[in-house]
């Protein structure tokens, strides 16, 4: 079974404090459509109903029952963890060598940075972008301490032997089309459109392939592409149109490019990947884990 996404249990947890959707949404200042679409994707990944929805509004099953008091007592121990970090800011000190792709470094990695050096002056944290087979085997051979992947939604969640993963969080696919094509509404509209094709292995050569089975054949594709920036180039010249995770529209779309944001296209995980020990990892790993987290929590998704 894959690792239950805590993001999510957030939502639950928020409505079985207040009692209902509407007021779930307000406590965590989302819509309610966002909340709805959480739980729903829970129920989805977990093969269970955490929710009854009734005339008068919901209530928690068993399940999510179990769920949201789990949910409690994660969040219990993370503010524990905090306190006990926040006594350790001085004292906490060692190299963390972390290697990222590149919209996790803007979206992520970035904003993490100034909470570590302000937290933990003794951490001397260092960044490299890596492509992910060289970072994963610079994470075996020990010469980084911490990654960052990203994965399709239907990508196999094992993890290897030895290592241990944290999902830092989940972004919506857009697709991205020339402003001169009509905007579709949905992405059947798309079928018989040329799609800029990502470059092999990637999360978005995965989602891609996914969207082709969905709409029943395959995808007519033009060029590839490595970096967001040359899909954009792409599409704004009318070449065709691309698949691209919302983290890689941080600041907007270029111009000559519209952003469609279609249901069905799925969703990119981000993950942080470090060795497993008997033990946890070292305090330093822990902290910079803790500020990736709480910079994720923050990234805004177009």
């Amino acid at each position: 079974m894959a690792a239950i996404d805590p993001r999510r249990l957030a939502f639950l947890l928020a409505v079985y404090r207040t009692g209902g959707i509407l007021a779930a949404a307000d406590e965590l200042k989302v819509t309610p459509s966002a909340v709805s679409q959480q739980i729903a994707r829970l129920e989805s990944e977990e093969g269970l109903d955490v929710l009854v929805r009734g005339p008068r509004g919901v209530t928690l099953t068993p399940e999510g029952r179990v769920l949201a008091e789990t949910a409690e007592r994660i969040e219990a121990e993370l503010v524990e963890a905090r306190k006990t970090l926040a006594t350790m800011g001085d004292e906490v000190s060692g190299r963390v060598a972390l290697g990222a792709f590149q919209t996790s470094i803007q979206a992520v990695v970035g904003p993490a940075l100034g909470t570590v050096r302000e937290g933990f002056p003794g951490i001397e944290l260092t960044v490299a972008e890596h492509e992910p087979d060289d970072a994963l085997r610079l994470l075996r051979a020990g010469d980084l301490d911490l990654v960052l992947l990203e994965q399709d939604e239907d990508a196999p969640t094992t993890t290897p032997r030895g290592m241990h993963d944290v999902i830092l969080l989940d972004e919506p696919w857009r697709v991205v089309i020339p402003t001169a094509f009509p905007t579709p509404a949905q992405a059947g509209d798309l079928a018989d459109a040329p799609w800029l094709g990502a470059e092999r292995q990637t999360a978005a050569a995965r989602a891609l392939e996914r969207l082709a089975t969905t709409l029943g054949g395959g995808l007519r594709t033009v060029h590839q592409f490595m970096s967001f920036e040359a899909a954009y180039a792409l599409v704004a010249a009318g070449e065709g149109v691309a698949l691209v995770p919302a983290l890689a529209l941080k600041d907007g779309a270029p111009s000559g490019v519209e952003v469609v944001p279609l249901p069905g296209l799925g969703s990119r995980r981000v993950v942080a990947r470090h060795r497993q020990n008997r033990r946890e990892p070292g305090p330093a790993v822990s902290a910079v884990l803790d500020a990736l987290l709480a910079a994720a929590a923050q990234a805004e998704l177009l």
